[in-house]
């Protein structure tokens, strides 16, 4: 098991379900405030300078800053993206898909602070980053679509649902763009794609057992699940019950279920037992 299972067995009960959806209602949500309260921008830029001075919820502020404000280009970026990341949450569980992304973020700010340690240690003053370029999320949502496109490079999409494209296409155009707006772009821009790559690389390359997360391994727990369907129908409709709590779906929607292979026999278990429930032999 490597760090992310240890680390999901602790914490996987705090991880946030639908993750995409508030990281998408902040894109709107920013949007709106830069459409009707332009002035407020400035209060939710991601400043290390003002951060150390008190403001720190700019550490998380910056999010609601959108890649794009133009209508017509976040529609579709918000279409897009919805359906890439709950489809990377079902495949890789609500947990990991929390520190992919949230690990994205932290690696931005940090870099970010790193940056702005340079500066002062190179100019002896602070720095507004805001005036050299503006931080948004707009790398880390790249790093979700590199994410999707690496674990299902031959599914195609509908690029402005006309033309039919396969993922691993697309994935390299996006890496040429960001390899080209890397050398083009100013110190801030340059920081953001680094640490949205880095979060990317990282993710993967400590995580090679992923694997049994991918396409064929969802295909082969579907035709388990549905194989055994029959047999798993409980009071009242419900079609998932844990083994030790006895709780359903019914109960509360936002529980997750799943199967314990060390078990002997079909045992699903709540997300709040998974890990410490007592294996049946």
């Amino acid at each position: 098991m490597n760090w992310l299972g240890k680390l999901e067995r602790k914490l996987g009960r705090y991880a946030i379900p639908n993750l995409t959806v508030y990281l998408l209602a902040g894109y709107v949500i920013g949007c709106g405030i830069i459409y009707l309260m332009p002035n407020m921008i400035r209060w939710l830029t991601l400043e290390p300078a003002l951060i150390l001075r008190g403001q720190i919820w700019r550490i998380l502020s910056w999010v609601f800053i959108p890649p794009t404000t133009n209508l017509i280009s976040l529609f579709f970026l918000v279409l897009l993206y919805y359906s890439l990341g709950t489809a990377l949450e079902r495949t890789w569980g609500t947990f990991r898909y929390n520190v992919y992304i949230f690990s994205g973020i932290l690696f931005t700010v940090i870099a970010v602070f790193i940056l702005y340690g340079v500066f002062f240690f190179l100019y002896g003053t602070e720095v507004s980053l805001s005036s050299i370029g503006l931080v948004s999320t707009n790398y880390i949502t790249m790093s979700i679509f590199l994410a999707f496109a690496a674990i299902y490079p031959d599914m195609e999409v509908m690029l402005y649902f006309v033309l039919p494209i396969k993922m691993k296409w697309m994935a390299i155009v996006y890496a040429v763009m960001a390899l080209y707006y890397f050398i083009i772009g100013g110190i801030v821009s340059r920081v953001a794609i680094a640490a949205s790559l880095l979060n990317f690389v990282i993710f993967f390359l400590s995580s090679r057992n992923m694997r049994r997360f991918g396409p064929r391994e969802q295909a082969r727990k579907a035709k388990f699940k549905k194989q055994s369907r029959p047999h798993m129908t409980y009071a009242g409709g419900a079609r998932h019950r844990c083994a030790v709590c006895g709780r359903t779906e019914l109960d509360d929607p936002n529980l997750e279920f799943r199967f314990c292979s060390k078990c002997r026999g079909n045992y699903e278990y709540c997300q709040d037992h998974l890990f410490t429930h007592e294996h049946v032999k």
